[in-house]
C-alpha cells in the first residue's frame, strides 16, 4: 500500500516575502480558497505577528476555509504564538509553526545564543505554543547547516515538549538530495521519540535542487513537503508545488507514495497565483510553461500524434489543460458560457456567472472567437471599485511619428467625473500623464510595464500589467482588453486603486 505524504502550502507566507510578490486581503483569500480546491493538506496563511495585515489575512483565511488546517508563522517568542494563535483559532483545524536557528552560524551571528540556550528555548516555546492548540509545528531554521547530533538533540526536545510536526528547512538551498537523504535518515535512526511526529521538509532552491532535494527526502522517510506555487519565494524561491506533485504523479510506480492535490486544479491554480502577482510563467517553465505541452521539431511532432506517450510524459488534461477548444462567439448563449466554465473547472454562484457573462459578450463584441484562454483572462482578471478609487469612463488618444501624443482621460470616483489632458511620448506615456493630473496621490512612480497576449490572432486580448512605486512598497495593477492602449489604463488605474485602497 501506497505511503500517505502531505502537501504543506506556504505561497501565502514564504511566496510573498518574493521581492514584488505582495498581496492585498482579497487576493490572499481568493488564493486560499483555490488552494483549498487543490486540495492541499496544510495552508501557511502568513506570519500574523509581522504586520496588522499579515494579522488579518490569517484571521479572515481561517475563518473562511472549510476543510484546511491553516497555520501561522511564529518566532519561538511568547508574544509571536500568542498573536499567531488568536488569528488561528478560528480554523477548522488550527496549527502554530514556531521556529528557531540551529546552525552554529545562525545561533552565534542571528541569535547570539549558546547551544544550550536554543536547546531550552525550543522546549519553552513549544510547550507554550501547546497550551493553545494541539497541532504544533516545529521548525529548525538552517538544519541542513547544522550539526547532525545537535539537530537529532533538538529535534527530540521538540517532540518530547509536545511538536506533533518536525519540520527540516533547506534555508539557504545549500544542500544536494543525497546529503537530504541522509540526513532524514539519521534523523529516523537517532532521535528516539521520531515516531511520534511527522517528519517535514522546506526546501529551498537557491542552487535548483529544491524539488529533487524535496523528493529525496521524502524517499527517506519524510512524510510531509513544504512548497509554493511557481516555485515562489525568497531569492530563487523554494520547491515548485506542481512539480513535486506531478512528480509523484507521474512517477507513482517509482515513488509508491500517494498526496491528495487535485491535479487537474495545478494550472488553474499556477495562472490565478501568476496573474495576482503580475507575472507570467518562463516559457520553458515545468508543467505550467507555455511550452510544456508544445512540439516543433519535426521528430517530435511526428512521435506525438502517432502516439502520445513518445513525447508526453503526463497529460495536459492532468493538470487541467483541455486539448479540445470549443469556440464561444457572440452568437452564444448563457448556458454554453456557464458550461464552459464548468469545463474550465470553475464553480461560481449565479451572481459572478452573471458578472462574467457580461464581460464575454462585451469581448464577443471585439472578438470573432472566445477561446479557452481569453476565458481564463476574463475571470482571473478582475476590477473591483470601492469608494475612493478611480474607474476609466472614457479616453481619446491622439499619436503620430511628428508630434508628442496627447491623451484626454475621464475618470469616475463616488459618481463624480473628472478630465484631464496630457501630453507625452507616446499615446500610453501621455495617458498615464493625464492619469496622475487627476489621482489624489503624489510621489509614485512607475516601476515596471509589461504587455502579453492571452491568446492568437490579430484581435488577441493584450493584457498589460504595471508596478508602481509608491512608499517604498510596489504595487501591482491589470488590466485587459483587446485595445492595448485600454489595457494599458486599465492597469495603471488598478494599481492606483490598490494605492489608495491600502494606503
Amino acid at each position: 500500500m501506497a505511503r500517505r505524504i502531505k502537501i504543506f502550502d506556504t505561497t501565502l507566507r514564504d511566496g510573498e516575502q518574493s521581492p514584488g510578490c505582495s498581496m492585498n486581503l482579497e487576493e490572499k483569500i481568493e488564493i486560499a480558497k483555490q488552494l483549498e480546491k487543490l486540495n492541499v493538506d496544510v495552508i501557511e496563511a502568513g506570519f500574523a505577528i509581522s504586520s496588522k495585515g499579515d494579522f488579518e489575512s490569517v484571521m479572515n483565511i481561517a475563518k473562511t476555509l472549510k476543510n484546511t488546517t491553516v497555520t501561522s508563522l511564529a518566532r519561538a517568542l511568547e508574544k509571536d504564538i500568542d498573536v499567531a494563535y488568536e488569528a488561528v483559532k478560528y480554523a477548522v483545524s488550527p496549527r502554530i509553526h514556531t521556529f528557531i536557528s540551529t546552525s552554529p552560524v545562525h545561533m552565534q551571528y542571528k541569535l547570539r545564543m549558546s547551544p544550550e540556550e536554543v536547546i531550552e528555548k525550543t522546549a519553552a516555546m513549544v510547550a507554550y505554543a501547546k497550551k493553545y492548540v494541539s497541532d504544533i509545528q516545529f521548525s529548525a531554521e538552517d538544519a541542513t547547516r547544522t550539526e547532525p547530533e545537535f539537530l537529532a538533540r533538538v529535534v527530540q526536545t521538540a517532540i518530547k515538549a509536545g511538536a506533533t510536526v518536525i519540520n527540516i528547512p533547506d534555508t539557504v538551498g545549500f544542500t544536494t538530495p543525497n546529503e537530504m537523504f541522509d540526513l532524514i535518515k539519521y534523523l529516523k535512526q537517532n532521535v528516539s521519540n521520531i515516531d511520534k511526529a511527522e517528519l517535514a521538509v522546506h526546501c529551498h532552491n537557491d542552487l535548483g535542487m529544491a524539488v529533487a532535494n524535496s523528493l529525496a527526502a521524502v524517499q527517506a522517510g519524510a512524510s510531509q513537503i513544504e512548497c509554493t506555487v511557481n516555485g515562489l519565494g525568497e531569492r530563487a524561491g523554494n520547491a515548485a508545488l506542481e512539480e513535486i506533485v506531478m512528480a509523484l504523479n507521474t512517477r507513482k510506480p517509482y515513488f509508491d507514495i500517494d498526496c491528495e492535490v487535485n491535479t487537474k486544479q495545478i494550472y488553474r491554480t499556477s495562472r490565478l497565483v501568476y496573474n495576482i502577482i503580475g507575472m507570467t510563467p518562463p516559457i520553458n517553465k515545468a508543467i505550467v510553461g507555455t511550452n510544456a505541452f508544445a512540439h516543433e521539431s519535426g521528430i517530435h511532432q511526428h512521435g506525438v500524434l502517432a502516439e502520445k506517450s513518445t513525447y508526453e510524459i503526463m497529460t495536459p488534461e492532468s493538470i487541467g489543460l483541455k486539448t479540445n477548444n470549443m469556440v464561444l462567439g457572440k452568437h452564444s448563449g448563457r448556458h454554453a458560457f456557464e458550461d464552459k466554465l464548468i469545463e474550465l473547472g470553475y464553480d461560481f454562484t449565479q451572481e459572478e456567472i452573471n458578472t462574467y457573462f457580461e464581460k464575454f459578450k462585451e469581448l464577443c463584441d471585439k472578438k470573432k472567437q472566445v477561446n479557452n484562454n481569453d476565458i481564463i483572462a476574463i475571470v482571473t482578471n478582475k476590477m473591483t471599485y470601492k469608494p475612493g478609487t478611480y474607474e476609466l469612463d472614457r479616453f481619446d488618444v491622439h499619436a503620430s511619428n511628428k508630434n508628442a501624443a496627447t491623451c484626454v482621460i475621464v475618470l469616475k470616483a463616488d459618481n463624480e467625473f473628472t478630465e484631464e489632458v496630457a501630453i507625452g511620448d507616446g499615446p500610453i506615456n501621455a495617458a498615464y500623464n493625464a492619469i496622475d493630473k487627476i489621482v489624489s496621490i503624489k510621489g509614485h512612480s512607475l516601476e515596471n510595464y509589461s504587455i502579453n497576449s492571452v491568446s492568437d490572432g490579430t484581435d488577441a486580448l493584450g493584457e498589460v500589467v504595471v508596478k508602481i512605486r509608491y512608499n517604498d512598497n510596489t504595487y501591482i495593477g491589470r488590466g485587459l482588453s483587446t485595445d492595448i492602449i485600454e489595457s494599458s489604463i486599465l492597469a495603471y488605474v488598478n494599481g492606483i486603486n490598490k494605492i489608495i485602497e491600502m494606503g
